[in-house]
């Protein structure tokens, strides 16, 4: 303060009047309020430099190395031991890990992740009291374009083949799809439009040729036709799972039939990869599927094991899905024939959430 700020308060005792200089004098609690203000404001100001610090912090230490982008043909997936993505040439049919070449690493940090045209899709989960999850889009050089922060644990992520529309599930509360005491929250964006969907559940579903209404209906699953229009995705009520068909643009939804769960549309827009419940043993409920669109005809694939995860084309013959790991690792990718028949290969030691990158 100047003292051209400051004058005699009329009437004032001669002991308020100005002091040396001109300046009134200011006593002990009006200084010690003022010092305190100061404090106050310096402190917010440094804890919201080092929040925003932190947060810029945050996004380089989970952003892809500036040599690592989408480019193929390539076998992009989440390496478990590093939490970032890696990629390596693509394994034949049935082909095994040590054929198919050395992993590049050096990808963005995710939790689940998938790539079509030149958009990735990363998931990654923000730990905490309140689990969240943050939904990150990327450009072909895995640059960051948009981020939407979601309440919940990442689960399920896809992207068009041509890279426009994108889909993720995250686990509002409880943590597998082998129990009922769960709830999801499936979104749909529009990369031309900007416009995101933030739950599935909005949209009017129609099974057995009714309309269909309940509270507890949760979808999960997505999987984009070429057409960037139709979806197919799971939905599930009252102890039953269906298939559904979705269309954006009439924005409507029917269930095709029961039993099919994390649908994965083949490149030719022909057949679905799923997992199907054959067993009520919590341990080991599913077996991998491919359903014929045009005629309906279910394939039980090579692959006995239970798998928990949405598969993804490696080509229009072959299937890739993560297992949990042996030696220790928390999961592996495999691959198996989409005829059924061969046998799995072990594709991606170490690895989870496959997706082939042309």
């Amino acid at each position: 303060m100047t003292a051209e700020t400051l004058s005699p308060r009329p009437g004032a005792s001669p002991g308020h009047g100005p002091g040396p200089g001109g300046r009134p004098p200011l006593g002990l609690r009006a200084r010690i309020a003022v010092v305190a203000a100061a404090v106050v404001l310096l402190a917010g100001g440094s804890i919201g430099y080092a929040v925003h610090a932190g947060h810029r912090s945050e996004r380089r230490q989970g952003s892809a190395d500036s040599s690592f982008a989408l480019a193929g043909p390539a076998l992009y997936f989440r390496d478990q031991a590093t939490g970032r993505v890696a990629h390596r040439p693509p394994p034949a049919a049935g082909g095994d890990a040590q054929a198919a070449g050395a992993a590049t690493t050096g990808g963005p940090v995710c939790d689940r992740f998938h790539a079509g045209g030149d958009t990735a899709l990363c998931l990654r989960a923000e730990p905490g009291v309140l689990p969240k999850t943050y939904a990150i889009v990327l450009d072909r050089r895995l640059a960051e374009v948009r981020r939407i922060t979601v309440p919940g644990v990442p689960t399920r992520a896809r992207v068009s083949a041509s890279g426009r529309m994108l889909a993720w599930t995250v686990f509002a509360t409880g943590d597998s799809y082998s129990t009922t005491a769960f709830s999801t929250r499936t979104a749909i964006l529009d990369l031309d439009t900007g416009y995101l969907v933030k739950s599935l559940e909005e949209i009017p579903l129609t099974i057995d040729g009714a309309r269909y209404h309940a509270p507890d209906v949760n979808y999960w699953g997505v999987s984009f036709a070429r057409d960037d229009n139709r979806f197919y995705a799971t939905v599930s009520s009252k102890g039953h799972t269906y298939l559904v068909e979705g269309n954006v643009k009439d924005w409507s939804a029917k269930a095709l039939r029961q039993n099919v769960e994390c649908p994965s549309l083949s490149p030719d827009n022909t057949r679905l990869a799923f997992k199907k419940k054959v067993s009520d043993d919590p341990a080991a409920p599913w077996r991998l599927y491919v359903l014929d669109l045009a005629t309906m005809r279910e394939t039980p694939l090579a692959e006995t094991r239970s798998v928990d995860d949405q598969a993804s084309w490696t080509d229009d013959s072959t299937v890739a899905y993560a297992l949990p790991g042996a030696d220790g690792r928390a999961s592996d990718v495999w691959t198996v024939p989409a005829d059924g028949t061969g046998a799995p290969g072990l594709a991606v030691p170490g690895g989870s959430s496959p997706v082939v990158v042309r």
